[in-house]
């Protein structure tokens, strides 16, 4: 019986950590091995968690291959709104802000230091781009849990969902990242200090002052985008029209 319970708990948290964008649909799961140090069981409770979730449609076992996050998941697909990146980064200042408001005065020296590894891990050059977006996630989640609001840190953790898992929101934000991650570093900086100073009236206006650059840095994206397909379409023209001239 105890053994029956283990392995729903451990289902439970995988399930939780699909819903919150750490493994996303259509992604391979990590190994048996990994999973069983990670949850500190055996690779016989990861195999009985894996064959109950893909019982409930979490999951699919591929023989040979590992176990894969279904690409629709059951019914938790269906809660996410497609908003589009600005929606979604205006939403994020409100909420993170507030978050890391409340977390100032109270945040653990553990904590902070957790924080501050972050920051060193988001400045490897050598770190991929999916990389540096699972450090950036856990960045911010670190600081929505110092919150001790569950309400706050559940809608953040959905918010986070959106950015991860909606295909337009995912684009947007690569595009932008690329371009300008010093800014990005520099500002997580900010709100650390801040936070680090106890000063919630500081932290709140890092955190927005982070959001603000960010939706600058998506408009400016935006227009850029736009300029080169007016350009490519009025190339495009410009070519048939001559090609019509000189047949007349």
């Amino acid at each position: 019986m105890a053994e029956r319970r283990l392995f729903e708990d451990v289902a439970d948290t995988i399930r939780r950590l699909i819903l919150d964008g750490t493994y996303p649909p259509g992604t391979r799961l990590p190994g048996e091995r990994e999973l069983s140090e990670r949850f500190e069981v055996s690779r016989v409770t990861i195999r009985e968690a894996e064959i109950a979730l893909q019982a409930t449609g979490w999951i699919h076992i591929r023989t040979g291959a590992g176990a894969y996050v279904e690409a629709q998941l059951p019914g938790a697909n269906a809660i996410l709104p497609q908003v589009s990146a600005f929606e979604l980064t205006e939403a994020r200042s409100l909420f993170e802000a507030e978050a890391a408001a409340l977390a100032a005065p109270t945040i653990s020296s553990e904590t902070l230091e957790k924080l501050e590894g972050l920051l060193n891990a988001m400045a490897d050059e050598k770190a991929s781009e999916d990389e540096i977006s699972a450090i950036d996630r856990e960045f911010h989640l670190t600081i929505a849990a110092a919150s001790n609001n569950k309400a706050i840190i559940h809608v953040i953790e959905t918010l986070w969902r959106m950015r991860m898992e909606l295909p337009e929101v995912r684009t947007s934000h690569s595009m932008v990242c690329r371009k300008d991650s010093s800014a990005r570093q520099a500002e997580h900086a900010d709100v650390v200090e801040a936070l680090r100073r106890r000063d919630a009236a500081g932290a709140r206006l890092a955190m927005r002052l982070h959001f603000n650059r960010l939706l600058e840095s998506m408009l400016d994206e935006t227009e850029e985008r736009a300029l080169v397909e007016l350009r490519q379409r009025s190339a495009e023209s410009r070519e048939r029209y001559l090609l019509s001239a000189k047949l007349a």
